[in-house]
This record gives structure tokens, sequence and C-alpha cells, in this order.
């Protein structure tokens, strides 16, 4: 070898050594990354970042769901309870106090002439009734004839109250009427309103007529009984009545109705 190599032409000596030894770039510069491989790394960020937006998206309205789903069994538990409690509760106002866990504080009780709020309000309502029903009646009793849902936040309750006066020239008297209830979207009870009423007492009952109908309630369908101003102490019904109201009256400081009128 080293004798051909002695004998080569000088010429053909640098392009043997050019073949031979590798050549290397006098300035090596980093090669930059391709463009699919930035093209791939986001696409990759963008598919995380998308996924992880809709598994965020998945939570909130699951999590919005299962509240909405536990506050409507709330509600249907306590309306189950309310009607419960209420059938228990109405035929005994005479003889024992309500179970007040059904209402809400803030309370509104109403009838054809006043209106009431506040839970101690309710509360002295039914104790008053319990108080003078035992005074001036032999016997006082409500009856009910009917509970229903006209819809899902309102229970309507169809009584019949009777009793029989202490005073010895007064019979049995009765009257008809509708307790309504109105319960809030926890299943509450917040509205009792009492309309409806049809009078059966034993005195001469006067129907208004159709003028003063249209004058004192003109948007009400339901036919309405009422009397003019009559001696407190000729029917223990009137007094009844107003024994209950002027026992709110005394903490309302509201004037005593001279009569009774009805307004469903």
């Amino acid at each position: 070898m080293a004798f051909l190599l002695s004998n080569l032409k000088p010429s053909l000596l640098p392009q043997i050594k050019s073949k031979l030894i590798p050549q290397t770039p006098s300035s090596a510069k980093p090669t930059a990354q391709s463009p699919s491989l930035y093209t791939s790394s986001a696409s990759f960020s963008t598919l995380q970042s998308s996924t992880a937006q809709v598994a965020q998206g998945n939570t909130a309205t699951t999590g919005a769901k299962d509240e909405h789903q536990q506050q409507k069994d709330e509600f249907y538990l306590n309306l189950g309870l309310a009607v419960r409690t209420l059938r228990e509760d109405m035929p005994l106002i005479f003889i024992k106090d309500l179970n007040y866990d059904i209402y809400r504080d803030d309370i509104t009780f109403r009838d054809p002439l006043n209106t009431f709020t506040g839970i101690e309000k309710y509360k002295l309502i039914f104790w008053a009734l319990r108080f003078h029903g035992k005074i001036l009646f032999r016997e006082i009793a409500l009856d009910v004839y009917r509970i229903w849902q006209p819809s899902e936040n309102v229970i309507l309750i169809r009584w019949n109250l009777r009793g029989v006066p202490r005073v010895p020239w007064e019979a049995k008297g009765e009257f008809q009427g509708t307790s309504r209830y109105k319960l809030d979207r926890n299943g509450k009870i917040y509205e009792h309103k009492v309309d409806n009423l049809a009078f059966n007492f034993p005195q001469t009952l006067k129907p208004v007529s159709v003028l003063d109908l249209v004058t004192s309630c003109p948007v009400s369908p339901n036919l309405t009984f009422s009397w003019g101003p009559v001696d407190s102490n000729t029917s223990s019904w009137i007094e009844f009545y107003q024994a209950v109201k002027d026992t709110l009256d005394q903490e309302e400081g509201l004037l005593p109705q001279d009569c009774l009128a009805t307004c469903s």
C-alpha cells in the first residue's frame, strides 16, 4: 500500500484524502424542529384543553342537576308531610294545638276581612279559636270533607264548622269554607287563605244583591252571604268571630268590624 501511495501522482492525493476523511461543516447550526412536529404538539395541547373544559362543563351540569333534583326531592317530601299534618290537625283544632313545623315563620293568614302575618300571629289565631270556642259553645268541631291539590304548590281543604251554642235560645249552627294553602319551592306553607264561605246559622241570613256583589267583590264568581249590623249578643257565632278577632286586634291595634261580610 505504501508503494502504491508513493508512486501516485501528487494531483490525485488530495482527492483521495478528501474521500477518505469525512468533511465537517465549518459552522454547525442547530436544526429547527420541523413544522409538523410543532403542529402535532399544538394540536395535542388544544385537545387536552378542550377535554378539560368539557369535563368541567359536565361536572358543573351534573352538579346543577343534582342540586335541582335534591331541591325537588325536598319539596315533595315536605309537601307530603304538609298534607299528612293538615289531615291530622284540622279535625282537632278545637282540641289541641297544631304542628307548626310545616309553616314558614313569615306565614300570612287571610280571611274575607282580615290579614295577619307571622307565625306568632298564626299561633294566636288557633289559640283564640280553642279558647273562645270552649267558652261560647257546648259542642264545636270541624269536619274535613276533602283535601286535594289543584296545582303542585297549592293544597285545598274543604271543611264544615259546626257547633251548639251554650245559650238555650240558639240552635245548632254550621258553615262551610275552604282553606287554601300555598307552598314555596321548599314545600313550606307561606300563605293560608280562608274563603268560599257558605253559612247556615240559626238566624235569618240576607243574601246580598247583585249590585252589592259587583261593588264589593267584582272578581268573585262565588255566591256570598252577609248580614247587616246585628247585636252581637243575638248570635254566638258572631260573638265567636268577634272574640277571636279582638284577641288579635289587641296587638294589631285595628278597629273592630261592626258586621260580617264574606267575599271569596
